[in-house]
């Protein structure tokens, strides 16, 4: 798997919140979402709001093509879904670790995550 860049993996180890942009399902315009998310290493998860009920994770579902823009610096990454959950609540606890409990109270669903993988 391709690694990080240097400089955008500065900005996610400091930053809280990025934009991603996706695909739009239907259009297929370019949809910019700000986000929270957590990096473990070199690994980059998303959890969405709303869970499999957000609109951009339906759109990264039929296009999985993601940029991610944290301070001046972007990259593209594969969304890979991430439904056993298990494997989704190891990805809360590691939002749970940077955001805290109330942080996760704006998350009405937790029943998937999302793996960007850099490209």
């Amino acid at each position: 798997m391709p690694a990080i860049n240097d400089a955008l993996k500065s900005h996610l180890s400091t930053d809280r919140e990025i934009t991603i942009t996706v695909t739009g399902r239907k259009t297929g315009r370019a949809i910019p979402v700000l986000v929270w998310f957590a990096l473990d290493d070199s690994t980059l998860w998303l959890l969405p709001v709303n869970g499999s009920d957000t609109q951009w994770y339906h759109n990264v579902l039929k296009s999985p093509s993601i940029r991610i823009n944290a301070g001046r610096s972007q990259a593209d990454f594969q969304g890979v879904p991430v439904t056993d959950p298990t494997q989704v609540s190891a990805v809360v606890e590691k939002f749970r670790d940077k955001y805290g409990d109330s942080g996760l109270k704006y998350y009405s669903k937790l029943d998937v995550a999302v793996l960007a993988r850099a490209r």
